[in-house]
């Protein structure tokens, strides 16, 4: 039986996986994808949080993670902080 650990304390043994990800996403057309972006997908898509998971577990989330999941991730991110930015220049031009 293997150990449970919270995802976050994986990162630093999977990030060969992740780095392969980042390959896969790239030669499918996502040419700006990075790991950052594709840890934090996975933080907010399939794991919602920071749950305990076996090691292989974790590798397979990664590996399993589809480009359209990550096109998601990033459009609705774009949108939020063009919102973001939007109001922060409302509040600043307000008088």
């Amino acid at each position: 039986m293997g150990i449970k650990r919270s995802v976050s304390e994986w990162r630093p043994i999977i990030q060969p996986v992740i780095d392969s990800k980042v390959r896969e996403l790239v030669l499918m057309g996502y040419s700006q994808a990075t790991s950052k972006d594709i840890w934090r997908c996975l933080e907010e898509r399939v794991w919602k949080g920071n749950p305990t998971k076996l090691l292989h577990e974790v590798v397979q989330d990664v590996f399993h993670l589809k480009g359209s999941v990550y096109m998601s991730y990033l459009t609705l991110n774009a949108y939020q902080e063009d919102d973001d930015l939007m109001t922060s220049i409302a509040a600043l031009t307000k008088k």
